[in-house]
Parts: C-alpha cells; sequence; structure tokens
C-alpha cells in the first residue's frame, strides 16, 4: 500500500470526512502552489525538527503563506512547554531524513500530521498555529507530494484525537 493510500484507508477507517486529489508532484511551496484547487482551504507547510540532544521531535504546522524565524519558534515552544511542565527544546534543528523515516516513515517533501499514523509510540509532539483553529478547511499532503487531502478543522482534529500525539496550538508569528 502506497502512502497515500494508508492514509485514505485510515481517514475512511475512522469515519473523518475528507477530499482528496492528485496532481504533479509538489515537494516544495513554491512548486505544490501551481497544482493546488482554489478550494477555500489553508495550505500548510509542515516543518519537523528534533531538539537539541536528538531525543524529542516536532511537527510544525503553519499557513503556508508565513515564514518562521526559527529563533523566535524556539522561544515560542520552549515557553509553552515550561507551561505544560514539559522540558525545553532547546536549540531546535530540522530533523534528518532517517529521523523522518524512524518516527513518522516519511521522505523530504511529504511531511504532514499525517505522518503520526506511524508514530505509533506517540513520540512526536505536533504544534499548530493559532490561526489554523479559524480555518474551517484544511489542507495538506497525506504522505505523498502528488496529492493534497482537504478535510474540515473539526474532522482533522477528530483525526488527531484518534492517532494519539499530544499537540497543541500556539500563535507562531
Amino acid at each position: 500500500m502506497t502512502r497515500q493510500e494508508t492514509v485514505v484507508k485510515y481517514l475512511e477507517d475512522n469515519n473523518i470526512e475528507f477530499t482528496c486529489y492528485e496532481h504533479p508532484e509538489g515537494k516544495t511551496i513554491e512548486e505544490a502552489k501551481r497544482w493546488w484547487r482554489d478550494d477555500g482551504s489553508v495550505h500548510c507547510k509542515n516543518l519537523f525538527f528534533r531538539n537539541h540532544k536528538g531525543n524529542k521531535h516536532y511537527l510544525v504546522c503553519f499557513d503556508c503563506d508565513h515564514d518562521l524565524d526559527i529563533h523566535s519558534l524556539e522561544q515560542k515552544l520552549k515557553a509553552e512547554l515550561l507551561s505544560k511542565g514539559m522540558s525545553s527544546p532547546g536549540k531546535l534543528s530540522f530533523a534528518s531524513q532517517e529521523r523522518m523515516l524512524k518516527y513518522l516513515d516519511l521522505l523530504p517533501g511529504s511531511v504532514s500530521p499525517f505522518g503520526l499514523i506511524n508514530d505509533k509510540e506517540n513520540h512526536v509532539f505536533l504544534f499548530l498555529d493559532k490561526n489554523l483553529q479559524n480555518a474551517d478547511l484544511l489542507s495538506f499532503h497525506p504522505n505523498d507530494c502528488c496529492y493534497t487531502v482537504v478535510i474540515k478543522k473539526t474532522e482533522f482534529e477528530k483525526y488527531l484525537s484518534i492517532v494519539g500525539n499530544a499537540y497543541c496550538y500556539l500563535e507562531l508569528y
């Protein structure tokens, strides 16, 4: 089964409503924008980080039309994690391809929250930009950059509750 088929099956098996469409490969936001439909969804950018010790991993999702300053992101994640009684991430760096495969079973260019399906130990903490709470529809790659899944925010949150990874909304910009 392909990565995209795995996501579709998972969503269907859990009665999560969504639509999915195929398009040419879009490994970067710039490439993907050429193929995305004007469907009213917020297209999300997804970045996978590790902490300085390499023992904690974070997936960060936000509106693709925004950029993030990593130093500022480190400070915001630190404050949020400490407020939850968790350890500070310290210095962040992008996780390697090997770490993406180990924790999310994904390759660069295909990172999305649907990779959490593969994180059986719920190791990865998900941060979603607070602005995504105001969106009716969100769109992500279904672990394959040749497809896009469009999903209602309420259905996406249902998915998150089922997959079981810790997550929170945080003002990122």
